[in-house]
């Protein structure tokens, strides 16, 4: 499990970014519960248990700024 301060990735924020909301959109219309809260522990329990500490234990760069 990694303490501190997250490596930053351009491409990741970029993609993050430019995700149009038209996309979403269709998302959300295909696939039921996307989007809502709370899936990602019906999905995968283990993933959702590891990203919710890392999430506590980590901090990004823009934090800082903040």
């Amino acid at each position: 499990m990694k303490f501190g301060m997250r490596k930053p990735s351009i491409t990741k924020s970029l993609k993050a970014r430019t995700t149009t909301k038209y996309k979403r959109k269709a998302k959300k219309d295909l696939i039921p519960g996307y989007g809502k809260k709370g899936m990602g522990w019906v999905k995968d329990p283990k993933k959702a248990a590891y990203n919710k500490v890392y999430k506590k234990t980590t901090f990004s760069i823009w934090d800082l700024f903040k």
